[in-house]
């Protein structure tokens, strides 16, 4: 028996001294006592003692050779169990308890489980885990069971590992975005387990701002979390008002579900719910979401969008809208007390791989719909006054890099003139410049001919347009267009002569058109009538020239306490041309008015491709580009040796040309640009367009030159353009650069959904506000001006447009922040939109008002809700929407 004792001391002293191996337990045929010493019935005195250790010595050897085999019991666990802990463990071998102290630490498979004290029954398998107190009698640490994602904190742990079920007391854990705690949680299976007595919010503090609480609560692991009646409470203090029951999907990818609505109220529309829908998920690669907005007046809107992706191929989004409004008639000309309007939009954008054929792309963006779409969307300012709508759908094959193809359908609306037009299709064929003279295997720089290149662009065009008001197919089919255009260029590369690089060129150029367009004076209407011939018509032109450029660099040094120099870049041009008058014969005179006056028009204005100006041209194409830059010292620099460039102008110049071969009107207009960016800040962009001659009151152009030295008048500016655009912003509050941050966008999205996101950020700016910088201001200005002839050809006028727009925000304290954003009709002294908004900062949920005061639509919208995707739809949300227009 002392063999037998003597083996056990070794085993128990072996668990504690090595406490991070791997145990599995086994029915063995001899038992071990109860007690871990040695039985007293076995302690005569010390002589007997020795007498019988000799004899149970060798009857022990004699069984141990007969009976040393090992029996796996049945009540055995199926996987090795490593374990820890920093002070002891201890084996109970009557019992078959193993004990763990000080930081223990046990993994079974995929569970995990950490605690003060851990203690496993072999014959019951169940592991037992307890936390420690501290000399004061608080929790000092707490048992903590991990199974998979699932992460779990408790005050104690009893785990059953035949049937994966336990039960824990005073649990924190988090499943998803949700944070629970359950004063007893039961896990029925591994995924499934039953909460009691549950508060469960998407805060993430240990007190958390808000939460929910329940008698009882389902979780099932990564696919939802199931409640009974539910009742809010903040800050710790309860709500009386709850909910009946919740259902919260825990999906860590995308799933079909239901879509929450909102509501809403509006003056034309009445009583709305908004948003309603229905996400399908149908599979990795294809979508689609449903939405509807329902009023009670009867409108409604109806929204279906679906997205088709498959990495490395492709990415589709199709988008398709239908709303039939039905807006209360308050404008008093219309007995009808409500007014029906039917419109519908799609928008279909296409992008494929580059990867996915190499030598042909694929890509579309298509934006087609009712022009009165964008004015019947309710609390969305930006579309609202959004008059152009465009479309391209676009092919393009490569050939090794010497020929390529691009078909492409456009489309253009105005909302205003509801005017549509569509370009279906145009084909674009190029052959890269090739050099026929030159040989394959040339030695040296080769001969002059062998500089000699040959290249083509051809080009086709058709296009259709009508009225959305008045559609008619056999209307539309008469405006059609067609026309075309080839050019062959030829160019000789010569050697630069010093400064100065020379290029001569030589290019014959046709057109064709489908249509001619004759004008005449109808003497009994008092008007100009307009008559069209269709057929096939072709025109041509040639033109020679030689081209010069060179650049010149100037430096300046101020003297100053920081030595600083400015550099002036100057790139001045010069070319000689030469274009016989081959377009002569298109051209003739056509009496305008009553009085006799006539002006002279080509054949082929109008049309799809224009026509070639009349007249020889043999003169002079000269311009000068300017880049004046400054060279300072960096300050911060320690060595101060290191300097920095600031450019002052990025660009700034003009060009025009001079006919030596006209009788008149030989000097062409002048161009003027410039454009900079002052301070790093101040984005200034301007131009204008200069006619040297004067004109007559009715705006005939004179021979005579509109200059005059003493008057500073040096022409006549015919049209000209001005920008202006800055933003300033704070330093953030964690030091960075305090540059707003962009809106984050997923990289697999189209360009139609990015967009679309953008426009919703800027819609709804409060939810997109960042508290990190105290304070942003953005100002732009933009001016436009053209002198036209008018619609009757009695004179010019001059169109003016001009606006400006601004978008800010200012924190009034850390957690709440103040914005807006609008727009000026300068040239009609009229604010045109106007939104602001002011945002509460709370941590884990969000308060944030939108109004807009002036616009198409006045709104308010007051919305709170937690800041948590699973949550979002659990909002309170307050909306308002007055129109200002009369349908």
């Amino acid at each position: 028996m002392l063999p037998i004792v003597a083996c056990g001391y070794l085993l128990i002293l072996t668990f504690l001294k090595e406490a991070n191996a791997s145990a599995v337990f086994y029915q063995q045929t001899v038992r071990f006592a109860a007690k871990d010493t040695i039985p007293v019935k076995n302690l005569k005195d010390s002589s007997t003692r020795k007498k019988d250790s000799l004899v149970q010595k060798k009857t022990t050897d004699s069984l141990v050779a007969k009976t040393d085999t090992l029996r796996i019991s049945k009540d055995s666990i199926d996987a090795p169990i490593n374990y820890s802990a920093t002070d002891s463990g201890v084996l109970i071998i009557d019992t078959r308890e193993f004990l763990l102290y000080g930081k223990a630490k046990t993994t079974y498979k995929d569970l995990q489980m950490e605690a003060a004290t851990i203690r496993y029954d072999q014959q019951s398998q169940m592991v037992k885990a307890y936390g420690s107190l501290d000399t004061s009698g608080n929790p000092l640490s707490k048992p903590q069971f991990i199974q998979g994602e699932l992460k779990s904190v408790s005050d104690s742990i009893s785990y059953d590992m035949r049937t994966n079920k336990g039960r824990t007391v005073n649990t924190f854990f988090q499943e998803g975005e949700i944070y629970v705690n359950a004063q007893v949680l039961k896990k029925i299976s591994a995924d499934e387990a039953f909460a009691s007595k549950a508060r469960f919010t998407t805060c993430n503090l240990d007190t958390p701002h808000f939460a929910f609480r329940t008698s009882r609560m389902k979780i099932i692991n990564n696919k939802m979390g199931i409640s009974s009646a539910a009742f809010p409470e903040f800050e710790g203090v309860p709500m009386p008002i709850g909910i009946p029951f919740g259902i919260f999907p825990l999906y860590k990818g995308p799933q079909s579900g239901f879509i929450a609505p909102a509501f809403t109220a509006s003056e034309d529309f009445g009583l709305g719910l908004e948003g309603i829908g229905y996400y399908f998920m149908f599979n990795n690669y294809l979508d689609l979401t449903t939405r509807a907005n329902l009023y009670s007046y009867g409108g409604y809107m109806v929204n279906f969008n679906s997205r088709f992706l498959k990495r490395y191929k492709f990415t589709s989004n199709l988008n398709l809208t239908i709303q039939n409004s039905r807006l209360l008639n308050r404008s008093g000309f219309s007995k009808d007390e409500f007014t029906r309007t039917r419109s519908f939009m799609i928008n279909w954008s296409h992008s494929r791989d580059s990867r996915a054929r190499p030598g042909t792309s694929f890509s579309a963006n298509v934006n087609f719909g009712s022009t009165r779409f964008n004015q019947l969307l309710l609390n969305n300012p930006y579309q609202n006054f959004q008059n152009q709508l465009s479309s391209s759908i676009n092919y393009t094959k490569d050939w090794r890099g010497k020929y390529n193809l691009s078909v492409n359908a456009n489309h253009n609306q105005n909302n205003n003139t509801r005017l549509v037009n569509l370009n279906l299709p145009t084909v674009n064929f190029n052959v890269v410049t090739f050099y026929p003279f030159q040989k394959k295997d040339q030695v040296g720089s080769g001969k002059w001919y062998e500089k000699i290149g040959i290249g083509y662009s051809g080009n086709i065009q058709n296009q259709l347009s009508f009225y959305d008001t008045a559609f008619n197919i056999r209307r539309m089919l008469d405006t059609l267009q067609w026309g075309a255009q080839h050019n062959i260029p030829i160019t000789l590369s010569l050697p630069s002569l010093g400064p100065i690089t020379v290029a001569p060129s030589v290019s014959f150029e046709e057109r064709w058109y489908g249509q001619r367009i004759f004008r005449n004076w109808n003497n009994t209407a008092k008007k100009v009538d307009t008559s069209i011939q269709r057929g096939f018509y072709t025109a041509r032109q040639m033109a020679f020239g030689i081209s010069l450029n060179t650049r010149v660099f100037g430096t300046y040094t101020l003297k100053s306490k920081d030595t600083k120099i400015i550099r002036h870049e100057v790139r001045p041009s010069l070319s000689l041309s030469y274009r016989p008058d081959m377009a002569a014969k298109y051209f003739y005179d056509t009496q305008v008015d009553s009085t006799g006056r006539k002006l002279r028009f080509s054949q082929f204005d109008g049309g799809i491709i224009p026509g070639f100006s009349e007249g020889a041209f043999g003169g002079i194409g000269f311009g000068i580009d300017n880049l004046l830059e400054m060279k300072l010292k960096d300050k911060s620099d320690s060595s101060g040796k290191a300097t920095r460039k600031i450019k002052l102008i990025d660009g700034f110049g003009f060009n025009s040309s001079y006919n030596l071969l006209a009788d008149s009107f030989a000097l062409g207009n002048f161009n003027f640009y410039a454009r900079s960016t002052l301070f790093n800040t101040i984005n200034i962009t301007a131009g204008m367009n200069i006619d040297p001659y004067d004109v007559s009151a009715k705006g005939d152009r004179l021979k005579q030159l509109a200059v005059d030295f003493k008057k500073l008048r040096f022409g006549r500016i015919t049209s000209g353009n001005l920008a202006i655009s800055t933003s300033f912003s704070s330093k953030s509050k964690d030091g960075s650069d305090g540059k707003e941050k962009d809106i984050p966008i997923d990289p697999f999205m189209t360009p139609d959904e990015q967009q679309r996101q953008l426009q919703f950020a800027r819609a709804n700016p409060a939810e997109f506000t960042d508290f990190n910088i105290p304070w942003t201001l953005s100002l732009s200005y933009s001016l436009n001006f053209s002198r036209v002839l008018k619609p009757d050809y009695s004179g010019f006028e001059t169109q003016t447009f001009s606006s400006v727009s601004f978008n800010g925000d200012f924190s009034l304290t850390e957690k709440w922040k103040l914005g807006g954003t609008g727009g000026l009709d300068v040239k009609n002294r009229k604010l045109e939109q106007l939104s602001m908004f002011i945002t509460r900062e709370m941590h884990c949920w969000q308060l944030s008002i939108n109004v807009t005061p002036i616009g198409l639509y006045r709104s308010f919208n007051i919305t709170i809700n937690p800041k948590s995707g699973i949550l979002r739809d659990l909002r309170i949300n307050r909306s308002r929407t007055f129109s200002n227009s009369r349908f």
